[in-house]
Protein backbone atom coordinates (compact mmCIF):
# COMPACT_ATOMS: atom_id res chain seq x y z
CA UNK A 1 0.00 0.00 0.00
CA UNK A 2 1.38 3.74 -0.86
CA UNK A 3 2.20 5.83 1.77
CA UNK A 4 0.24 8.87 1.42
CA UNK A 5 2.43 12.31 0.98
CA UNK A 6 1.44 13.80 4.48
CA UNK A 7 2.80 10.39 6.29
CA UNK A 8 6.28 10.15 3.85
CA UNK A 9 9.06 11.53 6.28
CA UNK A 10 12.10 12.95 5.55
CA UNK A 11 15.43 12.53 7.37
CA UNK A 12 18.85 13.80 6.84
CA UNK A 13 21.37 10.87 6.59
CA UNK A 14 24.46 11.85 4.70
CA UNK A 15 26.92 15.47 5.12
CA UNK A 16 28.94 16.95 3.00
CA UNK A 17 31.40 20.48 3.41
CA UNK A 18 34.06 22.53 1.84
CA UNK A 19 34.56 25.78 3.51
CA UNK A 20 37.60 27.26 4.55
CA UNK A 21 37.18 26.47 8.39
CA UNK A 22 37.68 22.79 7.02
CA UNK A 23 37.12 20.71 3.51
CA UNK A 24 35.32 17.83 5.36
CA UNK A 25 32.58 17.68 8.29
CA UNK A 26 34.45 17.34 11.33
CA UNK A 27 37.09 19.37 10.59
CA UNK A 28 35.00 22.16 9.92
CA UNK A 29 32.99 21.44 13.16
CA UNK A 30 35.61 21.24 15.50
CA UNK A 31 36.84 24.70 14.25
CA UNK A 32 33.48 26.38 14.27
CA UNK A 33 32.78 25.39 17.62
CA UNK A 34 36.22 26.22 18.79
CA UNK A 35 36.04 29.46 17.57
CA UNK A 36 38.18 29.89 14.50
CA UNK A 37 37.56 31.89 11.86
CA UNK A 38 38.50 31.14 7.81
CA UNK A 39 38.50 34.97 6.85
CA UNK A 40 41.80 36.43 5.41
CA UNK A 41 43.49 38.36 3.06
CA UNK A 42 42.59 37.48 0.12
CA UNK A 43 45.35 35.39 -2.21
CA UNK A 44 43.69 34.34 -5.20
CA UNK A 45 44.25 37.56 -6.84
CA UNK A 46 45.83 41.19 -5.92
CA UNK A 47 43.26 42.63 -4.19
CA UNK A 48 44.86 45.85 -3.15
CA UNK A 49 42.65 47.95 -4.99
CA UNK A 50 39.63 46.99 -4.05
CA UNK A 51 37.46 48.50 -1.13
CA UNK A 52 37.12 44.76 0.49
CA UNK A 53 40.79 43.08 0.42
CA UNK A 54 39.55 39.96 2.71
CA UNK A 55 37.16 36.90 2.35
CA UNK A 56 36.91 33.32 3.30
CA UNK A 57 39.12 31.61 1.02
CA UNK A 58 39.86 27.78 0.54
CA UNK A 59 43.11 26.88 0.44
CA UNK A 60 44.85 23.82 -0.86
CA UNK A 61 41.64 22.67 -2.72
CA UNK A 62 42.34 19.66 -4.43
CA UNK A 63 39.27 18.52 -6.26
CA UNK A 64 40.98 15.54 -8.78
CA UNK A 65 40.05 12.91 -6.05
CA UNK A 66 36.47 13.64 -6.28
CA UNK A 67 36.58 13.78 -10.06
CA UNK A 68 38.92 10.72 -10.59
CA UNK A 69 40.78 12.70 -13.67
CA UNK A 70 42.53 16.23 -13.80
CA UNK A 71 40.83 16.27 -17.29
CA UNK A 72 37.32 16.05 -16.06
CA UNK A 73 38.44 19.08 -13.68
CA UNK A 74 39.68 21.24 -16.05
CA UNK A 75 36.32 21.18 -17.62
CA UNK A 76 34.64 22.03 -14.52
CA UNK A 77 34.03 25.74 -13.41
CA UNK A 78 35.31 26.20 -9.16
CA UNK A 79 31.78 26.05 -8.28
CA UNK A 80 31.65 22.61 -9.37
CA UNK A 81 34.45 21.23 -7.88
CA UNK A 82 33.36 22.25 -4.41
CA UNK A 83 29.86 20.56 -5.15
CA UNK A 84 31.56 17.63 -6.17
CA UNK A 85 33.74 17.02 -3.51
CA UNK A 86 30.86 17.77 -1.02
CA UNK A 87 28.47 15.48 -2.95
CA UNK A 88 31.11 12.94 -2.46
CA UNK A 89 31.62 13.65 1.34
CA UNK A 90 27.48 13.19 1.70
CA UNK A 91 26.91 10.22 -0.22
CA UNK A 92 30.47 8.27 1.35
CA UNK A 93 28.66 9.85 4.64
CA UNK A 94 25.21 8.66 3.98
CA UNK A 95 26.51 5.07 3.64
CA UNK A 96 24.37 4.76 -0.01
CA UNK A 97 25.41 1.70 -1.89
CA UNK A 98 24.66 3.06 -5.55
CA UNK A 99 24.49 -0.45 -7.05
CA UNK A 100 22.02 -1.59 -4.79
CA UNK A 101 19.74 1.44 -5.15
CA UNK A 102 17.13 2.30 -7.69
CA UNK A 103 19.06 5.51 -8.92
CA UNK A 104 15.68 6.20 -11.07
CA UNK A 105 14.78 7.30 -7.14
CA UNK A 106 17.95 9.30 -6.09
CA UNK A 107 17.98 13.22 -7.27
CA UNK A 108 20.20 15.91 -7.29
CA UNK A 109 19.06 19.57 -5.89
CA UNK A 110 22.37 21.08 -6.61
CA UNK A 111 22.00 25.24 -6.38
CA UNK A 112 24.44 28.34 -6.86
CA UNK A 113 23.30 31.43 -6.35
CA UNK A 114 26.14 33.09 -9.72
CA UNK A 115 27.55 29.97 -11.38
CA UNK A 116 30.76 30.58 -12.71
CA UNK A 117 32.29 34.01 -12.02
CA UNK A 118 35.54 32.88 -13.01
CA UNK A 119 34.52 31.20 -16.09
CA UNK A 120 32.45 34.09 -17.26
CA UNK A 121 35.37 36.65 -16.06
CA UNK A 122 38.30 34.75 -17.62
CA UNK A 123 36.44 33.73 -21.17
CA UNK A 124 35.50 37.52 -21.56
CA UNK A 125 38.94 38.67 -21.20
CA UNK A 126 39.65 35.84 -23.73
CA UNK A 127 36.98 37.69 -25.97
CA UNK A 128 38.12 41.22 -25.60
CA UNK A 129 41.88 40.43 -26.17
CA UNK A 130 41.79 37.79 -28.25
CA UNK A 131 38.42 37.16 -30.36
CA UNK A 132 35.99 35.29 -30.75
CA UNK A 133 37.35 32.01 -32.35
CA UNK A 134 39.96 31.15 -28.93
CA UNK A 135 36.41 31.04 -26.48
CA UNK A 136 36.71 27.46 -25.36
CA UNK A 137 34.02 25.06 -26.18
CA UNK A 138 33.57 24.40 -22.34
CA UNK A 139 32.18 28.26 -21.67
CA UNK A 140 28.90 27.40 -21.15
CA UNK A 141 28.81 24.24 -19.68
CA UNK A 142 30.77 25.45 -16.90
CA UNK A 143 29.70 28.85 -16.51
CA UNK A 144 26.18 27.76 -16.00
CA UNK A 145 24.59 27.66 -12.58
CA UNK A 146 22.75 24.35 -13.41
CA UNK A 147 26.01 22.39 -14.15
CA UNK A 148 26.86 21.23 -10.46
CA UNK A 149 23.65 19.47 -10.15
CA UNK A 150 24.37 17.99 -13.67
CA UNK A 151 27.67 17.38 -13.28
CA UNK A 152 27.05 15.23 -10.02
CA UNK A 153 24.31 13.33 -11.12
CA UNK A 154 26.01 12.46 -14.40
CA UNK A 155 29.04 10.90 -12.31
CA UNK A 156 27.11 8.75 -10.24
CA UNK A 157 24.31 7.79 -12.89
CA UNK A 158 21.68 9.64 -10.80
CA UNK A 159 18.35 10.09 -12.66
CA UNK A 160 15.55 11.02 -10.40
CA UNK A 161 14.49 14.55 -9.93
CA UNK A 162 16.78 16.98 -11.11
CA UNK A 163 16.78 21.10 -10.16
CA UNK A 164 19.19 23.88 -9.78
CA UNK A 165 17.79 26.64 -7.57
CA UNK A 166 18.99 30.09 -7.66
CA UNK A 167 17.56 32.63 -5.39
CA UNK A 168 20.83 34.71 -4.39
CA UNK A 169 21.65 34.02 -0.61
CA UNK A 170 18.18 31.73 -0.22
CA UNK A 171 19.10 29.39 -2.90
CA UNK A 172 20.30 26.17 -1.27
CA UNK A 173 17.62 26.38 1.70
CA UNK A 174 15.21 26.48 -1.03
CA UNK A 175 16.85 23.46 -2.73
CA UNK A 176 17.06 21.56 -0.26
CA UNK A 177 12.97 22.68 0.85
CA UNK A 178 11.87 21.87 -2.71
CA UNK A 179 14.21 18.57 -2.40
CA UNK A 180 12.50 17.60 0.99
CA UNK A 181 8.83 18.57 -0.67
CA UNK A 182 9.87 16.44 -4.00
CA UNK A 183 10.48 13.17 -1.28
CA UNK A 184 7.41 13.85 0.55
CA UNK A 185 5.21 13.73 -2.66
CA UNK A 186 6.84 10.61 -3.65
CA UNK A 187 8.61 11.48 -6.45
CA UNK A 188 12.36 10.32 -4.95
CA UNK A 189 13.50 8.50 -2.19
CA UNK A 190 17.08 10.44 -1.68
CA UNK A 191 18.07 13.32 -3.12
CA UNK A 192 21.48 15.28 -3.04
CA UNK A 193 20.79 18.33 -1.93
CA UNK A 194 22.55 22.37 -1.08
CA UNK A 195 24.29 24.32 -2.68
CA UNK A 196 28.12 25.75 -3.96
CA UNK A 197 29.74 28.85 -4.53
CA UNK A 198 32.91 30.11 -6.16
CA UNK A 199 32.54 34.24 -6.23
CA UNK A 200 36.10 35.54 -4.67
CA UNK A 201 37.05 36.59 -7.84
CA UNK A 202 37.87 40.37 -9.12
CA UNK A 203 34.28 40.92 -10.75
CA UNK A 204 32.44 39.26 -7.82
CA UNK A 205 34.25 40.92 -4.91
CA UNK A 206 34.52 44.70 -7.08
CA UNK A 207 30.38 44.20 -7.66
CA UNK A 208 29.80 44.10 -4.03
CA UNK A 209 32.31 46.24 -3.08
CA UNK A 210 30.73 48.84 -5.68
CA UNK A 211 27.07 48.28 -3.60
CA UNK A 212 29.08 49.46 -0.28
CA UNK A 213 28.06 45.93 1.04
CA UNK A 214 31.14 44.52 2.19
CA UNK A 215 33.82 45.21 5.43
CA UNK A 216 36.37 47.48 4.99
CA UNK A 217 37.70 46.07 7.91
CA UNK A 218 41.05 44.75 6.00
CA UNK A 219 42.98 45.22 8.70
CA UNK A 220 41.77 42.67 11.02
CA UNK A 221 40.23 39.83 8.76
CA UNK A 222 38.84 37.46 11.31
CA UNK A 223 37.31 40.48 13.35
CA UNK A 224 35.59 41.90 10.22
CA UNK A 225 32.38 39.80 10.36
CA UNK A 226 30.65 40.56 13.26
CA UNK A 227 26.38 39.37 12.81
CA UNK A 228 24.18 41.97 15.64
CA UNK A 229 27.71 43.43 16.75
CA UNK A 230 26.80 47.03 17.05
CA UNK A 231 30.20 47.85 14.96
CA UNK A 232 29.50 45.92 11.84
CA UNK A 233 29.66 46.94 9.04
CA UNK A 234 29.01 44.53 6.12
CA UNK A 235 29.39 40.66 4.80
CA UNK A 236 32.87 38.98 3.91
CA UNK A 237 32.48 36.70 1.17
CA UNK A 238 33.11 32.94 1.92
CA UNK A 239 33.22 30.32 -0.68
CA UNK A 240 32.59 26.79 -0.47
CA UNK A 241 30.12 24.08 -0.64
CA UNK A 242 27.41 22.05 1.58
CA UNK A 243 25.34 18.81 0.20
CA UNK A 244 23.10 17.11 2.47
CA UNK A 245 21.06 13.32 1.93
CA UNK A 246 17.81 13.80 2.48
CA UNK A 247 16.24 10.58 2.16
CA UNK A 248 12.37 8.69 2.55
CA UNK A 249 12.39 7.48 6.60
CA UNK A 250 11.35 3.98 5.24
CA UNK A 251 14.03 4.32 3.17
CA UNK A 252 16.90 4.67 5.68
CA UNK A 253 15.24 2.49 8.10
CA UNK A 254 15.71 -0.61 5.83
CA UNK A 255 19.14 -0.51 4.84
CA UNK A 256 20.05 0.86 8.55
CA UNK A 257 20.92 4.43 8.05
CA UNK A 258 22.45 6.21 10.43
CA UNK A 259 19.79 9.66 10.81
CA UNK A 260 21.50 12.99 11.52
CA UNK A 261 17.77 14.70 12.55
CA UNK A 262 14.77 14.91 10.95
CA UNK A 263 13.39 17.54 8.10
CA UNK A 264 9.69 18.39 9.14
CA UNK A 265 9.16 21.83 7.54
CA UNK A 266 9.66 24.53 5.61
CA UNK A 267 8.93 27.96 4.01
CA UNK A 268 9.12 30.25 1.24
CA UNK A 269 8.16 33.81 0.73
CA UNK A 270 8.98 36.96 -0.94
CA UNK A 271 9.41 40.70 0.17
CA UNK A 272 7.86 42.20 -2.57
CA UNK A 273 9.60 45.17 -1.43
CA UNK A 274 13.78 46.00 -2.66
CA UNK A 275 15.91 44.55 -4.95
CA UNK A 276 18.22 44.32 -1.77
CA UNK A 277 17.04 45.71 1.02
CA UNK A 278 14.79 43.29 3.80
CA UNK A 279 11.05 44.50 4.01
CA UNK A 280 10.42 46.79 7.43
CA UNK A 281 10.76 45.13 10.40
CA UNK A 282 11.41 41.95 8.91
CA UNK A 283 7.52 41.36 7.65
CA UNK A 284 8.59 38.75 5.09
CA UNK A 285 10.90 36.74 6.85
CA UNK A 286 8.85 36.81 9.65
CA UNK A 287 5.98 35.29 7.51
CA UNK A 288 8.80 32.39 5.99
CA UNK A 289 9.14 31.22 9.41
CA UNK A 290 5.46 31.22 10.55
CA UNK A 291 5.17 29.15 7.43
CA UNK A 292 7.66 26.61 7.82
CA UNK A 293 6.59 26.23 11.44
CA UNK A 294 2.95 25.63 10.59
CA UNK A 295 4.25 22.93 7.69
CA UNK A 296 6.24 21.51 10.48
CA UNK A 297 3.19 21.48 13.05
CA UNK A 298 5.16 22.64 15.64
CA UNK A 299 4.90 25.91 17.83
CA UNK A 300 7.44 28.24 18.15
CA UNK A 301 8.24 27.15 22.17
CA UNK A 302 9.12 23.75 20.49
CA UNK A 303 12.34 25.39 18.92
CA UNK A 304 15.47 25.44 20.79
CA UNK A 305 17.92 27.00 18.54
CA UNK A 306 18.27 29.33 15.23
CA UNK A 307 20.71 29.42 12.76
CA UNK A 308 20.22 33.05 11.43
CA UNK A 309 21.05 34.54 8.33
CA UNK A 310 22.98 36.63 10.44
CA UNK A 311 25.26 38.43 7.16
CA UNK A 312 26.60 41.20 9.68
CA UNK A 313 25.26 44.23 7.13
CA UNK A 314 23.75 47.27 9.76
CA UNK A 315 20.28 47.07 8.19
CA UNK A 316 19.73 42.93 7.90
CA UNK A 317 20.56 41.93 11.25
CA UNK A 318 18.03 44.26 12.80
CA UNK A 319 15.39 42.91 10.40
CA UNK A 320 16.28 39.66 11.42
CA UNK A 321 16.31 40.23 15.06
CA UNK A 322 13.02 42.18 14.67
CA UNK A 323 11.39 39.23 12.95
CA UNK A 324 12.18 36.29 15.54
CA UNK A 325 10.64 38.52 18.04
CA UNK A 326 7.09 39.19 16.21
CA UNK A 327 7.07 34.87 15.01
CA UNK A 328 8.63 33.81 18.75
CA UNK A 329 7.15 36.32 21.17
CA UNK A 330 8.09 35.95 24.85
CA UNK A 331 9.80 32.73 23.75
CA UNK A 332 12.29 35.03 21.50
CA UNK A 333 14.14 35.55 24.62
CA UNK A 334 15.08 31.92 25.24
CA UNK A 335 15.93 31.16 21.83
CA UNK A 336 19.74 30.12 21.38
CA UNK A 337 20.24 32.38 18.03
CA UNK A 338 23.66 32.14 16.13
CA UNK A 339 24.82 33.18 13.09
CA UNK A 340 28.35 31.07 12.22
CA UNK A 341 29.44 33.34 9.00
CA UNK A 342 31.43 35.59 11.43
CA UNK A 343 33.80 32.41 11.21
CA UNK A 344 32.74 30.77 7.35
CA UNK A 345 32.25 34.27 5.73
CA UNK A 346 28.90 34.68 3.68
CA UNK A 347 28.67 31.56 0.97
CA UNK A 348 26.23 33.58 -0.87
CA UNK A 349 24.13 30.10 -2.78
CA UNK A 350 25.61 27.36 -0.63
CA UNK A 351 25.23 29.15 3.31
CA UNK A 352 22.16 28.03 4.01
CA UNK A 353 23.19 24.28 3.18
CA UNK A 354 26.00 24.55 5.34
CA UNK A 355 24.38 25.86 8.07
CA UNK A 356 21.85 23.03 8.02
CA UNK A 357 24.88 20.81 8.26
CA UNK A 358 25.78 22.96 10.83
CA UNK A 359 22.10 22.35 12.26
CA UNK A 360 22.62 18.59 12.25
CA UNK A 361 25.38 18.59 14.30
CA UNK A 362 24.17 20.94 16.84
CA UNK A 363 21.23 18.76 17.29
CA UNK A 364 23.73 15.19 17.07
CA UNK A 365 25.76 17.00 20.08
CA UNK A 366 23.57 19.53 22.02
CA UNK A 367 25.84 21.74 21.36
CA UNK A 368 25.01 25.72 19.75
CA UNK A 369 28.11 27.49 18.18
CA UNK A 370 29.13 30.63 18.77
CA UNK A 371 28.84 34.18 16.77
CA UNK A 372 32.17 35.38 17.13
CA UNK A 373 33.07 38.72 17.24
CA UNK A 374 30.12 39.93 19.17
CA UNK A 375 31.54 42.58 21.53
CA UNK A 376 29.59 45.62 21.52
CA UNK A 377 25.69 44.85 21.83
CA UNK A 378 23.37 46.89 19.44
CA UNK A 379 20.51 47.66 21.83
CA UNK A 380 18.14 46.42 18.03
CA UNK A 381 19.91 43.48 18.29
CA UNK A 382 19.18 42.30 21.86
CA UNK A 383 18.42 38.80 22.04
CA UNK A 384 21.11 35.75 22.90
CA UNK A 385 23.12 35.07 19.95
CA UNK A 386 25.28 32.57 21.49
CA UNK A 387 28.79 35.31 21.81
CA UNK A 388 31.77 34.41 20.90
CA UNK A 389 31.66 30.71 22.91
CA UNK A 390 29.99 27.73 22.00
CA UNK A 391 27.70 26.59 24.37
CA UNK A 392 26.01 23.49 25.39
CA UNK A 393 22.19 23.26 25.14
CA UNK A 394 19.34 20.68 24.86
CA UNK A 395 18.74 21.29 20.93
CA UNK A 396 15.26 19.46 20.19
CA UNK A 397 14.40 21.57 17.23
CA UNK A 398 16.16 24.20 15.14
CA UNK A 399 14.72 26.84 12.34
CA UNK A 400 17.64 27.58 9.61
CA UNK A 401 17.04 31.24 8.11
CA UNK A 402 18.42 32.03 4.81
CA UNK A 403 17.08 35.15 3.03
CA UNK A 404 18.68 37.14 -0.85
CA UNK A 405 18.99 39.35 -2.78
CA UNK A 406 15.36 40.16 -4.61
CA UNK A 407 13.03 39.18 -1.64
CA UNK A 408 13.85 36.01 -1.74
CA UNK A 409 13.36 34.08 2.04
CA UNK A 410 13.53 30.37 3.46
CA UNK A 411 13.22 28.52 6.02
CA UNK A 412 13.62 25.36 6.99
CA UNK A 413 12.57 23.53 10.24
CA UNK A 414 14.48 19.99 11.60
CA UNK A 415 13.96 18.13 15.12
CA UNK A 416 15.76 15.12 16.72
CA UNK A 417 15.08 11.99 14.84
CA UNK A 418 13.30 10.01 17.74
CA UNK A 419 12.36 7.06 15.89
Amino acid sequence: MAIHWTERRVVVTGLGVVSALGQEVETFWQNLIAGQCGIDRITLFDASAFDCQIAAEIRNFDPTPAFGSPKEVRRTDRFTQFAMVAGKQALLDSGLDLDRENRDEIGVFIGSGIGGLATTSEQHTILLNRGPGRLSPFMIPMLILNMASGVFSMFYKLRGPNVATCSACATSTHALGEAWRTIKMGDAQVIFAGGTEATIVPLGIGGFCAMKAMSTRNHEPKRASRPFDAERDGFVMGEGSGILALEELEHAKARDARIYCELVGYGNTADANHLTAPAPEGEGAARCMRMALRSAGLNPTDISYINAHGTSTPQGDICETQAIKTVFGDHARKLAISSTKGATGHMLGAAGAVEMAICAKAMQTDIAPPTINYENPDPLCDLDYVPNTAREVRIDAIVNNSFGFGGHNACLVAKKFLG
